[in-house]
């Protein structure tokens, strides 16, 4: 067995019983050609279907190329081949490399189901430019602890199984092993800064001191202990700041230090998969978001997430479209359906063959309406007067006493009589329509 073969296998050893598939992040250059030699192997010993993602980003002239290379390498070693196309905004402010990246992991997840190992090929080059870079960041602990050799993805897990091995290494394999592989041209562009560490600073450091990328390796491998430590000691503290719907309670965070502070918010965020912020988003989340005036609507983006705040407490809620504009009319016995995914309205007669009589639904009646009944989401410039108050107030008050959060004041259907308030799904109905004559049923 040789001494790459065996780092290999001591990496799945852990998962062994319990792995599902194989499924290789297969780019068709070197570390992922050998990696596929090695998982076709491990596959065929164990019993173990492998299967090969190949992401077409569309950036080289030579990538139809490379699609059929790769299809090719997987057919001779009997493992199943699937080829991605992705399209990137390359007019995004996003660099290139994070750009392909996201849309590179973003493929590769759809392809992973529960039990699945991801395989992918970075080795200890690949750790030693991570780190530098980092470095270069200025990132503290978390981030110079660069690339885990194993972490969960969903209900799957990735694997970097060559993540101790050096790239001198890999091609001594592949060549030793007559294997054919892929050059990607963009590799030698040195306006990418990991390519300029690869080929500019990386040779000189390692001549000067060849026993860097261990000790580089060793330093990550500490950086990530020492976090990991800090998480576990830490663990106790954040679930006492939790609130209900996975919130984080801001009269537990005031009373820490603002180092602990900091470290309980990165947390949280790590835990519902969010990206981590900078210290300056840090600092506007905590300045401009949780400590924002209580009538304030504050709210921090980070990736395709919101940060809100509510009830003193902070929220995650994922960004979605402004349903201001939308409306549609509701007619008797018919089912509406509401955009971006949130149900179905339906308006029947009471006693009537339509009638659900479902539980949570809302009474009322149209004797006094003008004509067709309207759902519409935006309650700017409304009053209304609900059948249990003493007096009507403006939407943005009721939506403030009936506890209804900033970022569902705007997803809340809203049933109107021409410029009239009939009822609020889910809330209340105007006394103006007071009655039991209809009844209309929100299907979430």
């Amino acid at each position: 067995m040789s001494q790459l073969y065996q780092a290999f296998s001591s990496a799945l050893e852990i998962h062994s019983s319990s792995i599902n598939r194989i499924v290789i992040a297969f780019s068709g250059g070197v570390d992922s050609r050998v990696l596929l030699e090695l998982a076709a192997r491990y596959g065929k010993e164990q019993g173990i279907e492998c299967i090969a993602v190949h992401v077409h980003h569309g950036l080289s002239t030579n990538a139809d190329v490379w699609v059929d290379q790769c299809q090719q390498w997987c057919l001779e070693s009997a493992v199943k081949f699937y080829a991605e196309r992705v399209s990137l905004d390359t007019s995004s402010s996003e660099s290139l490399e994070k750009l392909a990246r996201d849309a590179r992991y973003g493929v590769l997840k759809a392809h992973l189901s529960k039990g699945d190992i991801l395989l992918t090929g970075q080795h200890q080059d690949d750790q030693l430019e991570t780190f530098l870079l980092a470095l270069k960041r200025g990132s503290g602990p978390k981030g110079l602890s660069s690339m885990a050799k194993v972490m969960p993805m969903g209900e799957a897990f990735l694997v970097r199984p060559l993540l101790g091995v050096s790239r001198q290494e890999i091609e001594a394999f592949a060549s030793q092993s007559g294997l054919e592989w892929v050059e990607d041209e963009s590799n030698q562009d040195q306006r990418f800064d990991r390519n300029f560490i690869r080929h500019e600073v990386t040779p000189k450091l390692v001549a000067r001191w060849p026993s860097f990328p261990d000790s580089v390796t060793r330093s990550a491998q500490l950086c990530a202990e020492q976090e990991l430590l800090l998480d576990e000691l830490l663990v106790p503290k954040l679930n006492q700041a939790l609130g209900h719907y996975h919130s984080l309670k801001i009269e537990s965070l005031s009373e820490c230090s603002s180092l602990m502070r900091a470290r309980l918010i990165r947390m949280w965020l790590a835990d519902n998969g969010l990206v981590m912020p900078s210290q300056k988003q840090l600092e506007l989340l905590w300045s401009e978001v949780a400590c924002a005036q209580q009538d304030a609507n504050p709210v921090l983006v980070l990736g395709h997430a919101e940060v809100r705040r509510f009830d003193n407490k902070l929220f995650i809620i994922e960004s979605r479209s402004s349903l201001e504009s939308w409306q549609a009319e509701l007619q008797v016995g018919q089912s509406l359906k509401l955009p971006d995914s949130l149900g179905s309205l339906s308006l029947s007669i009471i006693g009537n063959e339509y009638s659900k009589e479902t539980k949570g639904a809302l009474n009322f009646s149209l004797s006094n309406a003008s004509g067709p009944i309207k759902v519409i989401f935006n309650p700017e410039g409304l009053v209304a007067h609900p059948v249990e108050r003493g007096h009507s107030r403006k939407m943005k008050k009721l939506f403030q006493e009936y506890k209804v959060p900033s970022w569902l004041r705007r997803r809340t259907p809203i049933l109107m009589d021409g410029e009239h308030v009939v009822a609020v799904m889910g809330l209340f109905v105007d006394r103006r329509y007071q009655g039991q004559d209809c009844e209309a049923v929100w299907s979430k």
